[in-house]
Order: C-alpha cells, then structure tokens, then sequence
C-alpha cells in the first residue's frame, strides 16, 4: 500500500526517543543472530518454537517438548514480537516503529511508552488466539505493537504531515490520518477476506485496538487528541513585525550633532 519514510513532527517532552531505538535494534539483533544460523538450522528452529506464540501451546491443547521451552508460556505474549521470518518482513515493522514510535514515545514518556508497546503486542497475539485457538504455528513478528504505534500516532497526530511512498514508487507528502486511516481499514478488511492466509490479520487488529485505546490513558496529562495543537516547524505561521510608528517632530528627540 505505502511505505512511511519521514513526519515533520518535532518531540516536544523528551530529548531521544531512546526506547523507541532501543527495540528497533533489539529486533535488528536478534533477526541478525537467526539469520547468521540460518533460517532451516536447528538454532532458528528451536528459537522460533521456544519463542514464537503457539496458541495450540498457550491453550493447553498441545505442549512444546520439554528441551524447546525457553520461557513460560505466557511470556511467549511479548517474545514472539522479536522475531522476523526474513529482511522483508523486519524492514517493514521497523521503518513503521521509526517514524510513528518516536512521537508516540514522546506523548507518553519513556517507561509508559515500553509498556504501551508490549500490551499492544500481548494484544495482536491475544485476538491471533483467540481466532485460531488451535493452531500450531508459531506466531512471529513486531507486527501487532507497530499496529498499536499506528493507532496511537492517528489518534494523536492526524493532521501532520507524513512523506509516504504510495505503491513503492509515488513519494507524497500527505496529512496522517489519510493513509493511516486507509492502513487501518485495510486490516479490518483482510481480516474478513483472508482468515487462511499467511499474515495474522487479527494480530494486526488486535494490536490497533489495543492502542487506540490505551493512548487515551497512557498519553501525559496535557497531551491533547487530535492534533489540536501542532507545534512543528512547518506549523509555525512567521508574521512579519510592524515597525514602529516614527514620532512627530515635536515628540521626537533633539538630534545630536557631531563636533
């Protein structure tokens, strides 16, 4: 549909977005340490299966053998939003997590903001569960909290302007809410029409409502919805000063004269 590359949306509570990069190379580390074993190698394996979300496994219908179980079950919630089947698949939650994560962060604060992110995660493998609550694949990918950021940044920055690239090629500069807005139906509607696909769209969904509605709780006392006050440069309207009104000669000073 579109790809994200740059919003003119200065931070205005926090100096560095320092969790938003933190998870962006968290995931790059753990994708680079998967990929140098080799996707069909037995590290991989095991890791995707000790980690990944298995609902099968979280539901009680089937159980991992005992020397895959890397974390409780229930820690599987978040983990599984650490791992990225290929380059593709991690370049496109993270170009997303890059523009709209730093913003968010900010409305939040650093440690709300961490945890926005793994609620919003818990969410998207919560509703791919809930769909598919015997399924034993393992679900992978930062895809449910990114969902989560997206929906967050619509409800709190829809006015601002976000460079996107349209059908990969097409650079536009464009309000927010037009081609977030258009992302997020498109999930809703995926989720109806391809429930047997490869790609978890109720994850998706599940992470989108999950941050619409915490970015109502989460966000700092103050931070308003809506970009009711944009404080961007390019929002910033220059007027240009009036000059003062020259003083009537009987007003003004006596001029002085050089000797």
């Amino acid at each position: 549909m579109f790809i994200p590359l740059h919003d003119s949306n200065d931070l205005k509570h926090i100096k560095l977005q320092w969790v938003t990069w933190s998870l962006i190379a968290l995931n790059a580390i753990v994708w680079g340490v998967t990929e140098l074993a080799g996707a069909n190698s037995e590290f991989t394996t095991a890791t995707v299966l000790g980690l990944g979300f298995i609902p099968s496994v979280v539901n009680d219908i089937a159980e991992l053998q005992p020397s895959l179980v890397l974390v409780p079950e229930n820690a599987t919630y978040v983990t599984y939003s650490f791992l990225h089947g290929n380059l593709l698949h991690l370049g496109s939650n993270m170009i997303f997590l890059w523009v709209f994560g730093d913003n968010v962060e900010d409305a939040m604060g650093h440690i709300r903001f961490l945890i926005f992110y793994f609620a919003c995660a818990a969410a998207g493998a919560f509703a791919h569960g809930l769909l598919l609550p015997a399924s034993e694949s393992p679900l992978i990918g930062a895809s449910g909290a990114v969902a989560g950021i997206v929906a967050a940044y619509l409800m709190l920055h829809p006015k601002v302007r976000v460079w996107v690239l349209v059908l990969g090629r097409i650079p536009l500069p464009l309000p927010a809410f037009i081609p977030l807005l258009i992302w997020v139906v498109f999930q809703f509607f995926m989720l109806v029409t391809d429930i047997g696909g490869d790609v978890s769209w109720a994850a998706h969904v599940g992470g989108i409502i999950a941050g619409a509605a915490l970015v109502l709780v989460f966000r700092r006392s103050g931070v308003p919805l809506f970009d009711r006050t944009i404080d961007s440069p390019k929002a910033v309207v220059h007027k240009t000063p009036k000059p003062e009104p020259v003083k009537a000669a009987s007003q003004a000073s006596p001029p002085k004269w050089g000797r």
